[in-house]
């Protein structure tokens, strides 16, 4: 086991864990609301570290980021255990596996260096710490984004958002994008459907971006619980304060876990969702889980020339010059090298 990042040793034995906003304070011989951190006699201790349930070789537009080395291959591994609940995860079976499994850890045991090796070993142009919450993960997530980034592969979380200003700020040292999902815009949603807050997520969309991460949002609309109009319009507004360069992801919800009473989320919604994030403001609005209705391709925000067509998860055809439009010289934003 591996003693945790950022926490706090209390007198009376107990820990208090700074990674995620849940802020455990955790007692002895107990586990954080991720399942995956115990308080071993005073000492906070990951029970994940290198443990891997998941190792894949993914396009880099599956996190997704479509602003980020398009085209690229990018390794991505998993452990078990998340800090959200959520209703309608769909890798529910790694994600809440201690919690349904009586605490029960899982994975193989793998090492930074095997990671940054295989990496190579595959041309994958950077490693993603994906499927679950990596916060969760943290401790091997670092190291291995360390010795990662000293080989010059990118690093990348698709993450829930939900870490703490010291965990945004730690991650400087390795971290170069990542997509956040920002599930909805009230703390209803956030109470009921994830067993989190708000309010936490909003924060770290800031703060990633201020410190100059390459920050993507993803909303996977849910028909009846986010895919009002007003709500859509606040989700836009928000990132749109926060930066108008910053990609937004609508994608569509298929029924899966615990919320199986909503149907799959229509094209038209996902249409309507594009044009609010455009009308509000946006350079950038993607439409996610509907391949082949041209809401995935890049235009360019200055003259609407075409500058990369893809298909699901595939690069039809990448148009961009150094970073600009082919008609217009335009620039377009995001890290292409």
């Amino acid at each position: 086991m591996k003693e945790a990042y950022l926490y706090e040793k209390k007198e009376d034995g107990s820990t208090k864990c700074n990674l995620c906003s849940h802020r455990c304070k955790i007692k002895k011989g107990k586990r954080g609301i991720c399942q995956v951190r115990e308080n071993k006699e005073g000492s906070l201790k990951s029970l994940v570290y290198g443990k891997l349930v998941s190792q894949n070789i993914d396009p880099i537009e599956k996190k997704p980021l479509f602003h980020f080395l398009p085209g690229s291959r990018s390794y991505s591994i998993s452990t078990v255990g998340c800090n959200f609940q959520c209703l309608h995860c769909q890798n529910w079976q790694i994600s809440q596996y201690p919690r349904i499994n009586n605490g029960a850890i899982i994975g193989q045991e793998t090492t930074p260096n095997e990671i940054v090796y295989d990496t190579i070993l595959n041309g994958a142009k950077s490693i993603s710490y994906t499927y679950v919450e990596p916060t969760i993960f943290y401790e091997f997530a670092y190291d291995t984004g360390i010795l990662a980034r000293s080989k010059n592969i990118k690093n990348v979380f698709v993450s829930n958002g939900y870490m703490t200003p010291e965990t945004c700020r730690n991650s400087v040292s390795f971290l170069d994008a990542i997509n956040i999902d920002l599930k909805a815009f009230s703390d209803k949603f956030y109470k009921e459907v994830c067993k989190a807050r708000l309010q936490p997520v909003l924060d770290s969309i800031k703060l990633m971006y201020e410190l100059g991460i390459w920050v993507e949002v993803t909303t996977l609309i849910i028909p009846g619980w986010n895919d009002s109009e007003a709500e859509l319009k606040e989700i836009a507004k928000f990132i749109k304060g926060v930066s108008e360069t910053i990609p937004w992801h609508v994608t569509a919800f298929h029924p899966t876990y615990k919320m199986l009473d909503r149907p799959p989320t229509p094209v038209k919604t996902l249409r309507k969702a594009r044009e609010i994030g455009l009308e509000e403001g946006l350079k950038y609005v993607y439409e996610g889980n509907v391949p082949g209705e041209g809401g995935e391709n890049t235009y360019c925000p200055s003259c609407g020339e075409l500058v990369i067509a893809r298909y699901g998860f595939s690069i039809v055809e990448n148009r961009l010059k150094n970073g600009k439009c082919p008609k217009c010289n335009g620039p377009i934003d995001g890290i292409w090298q």
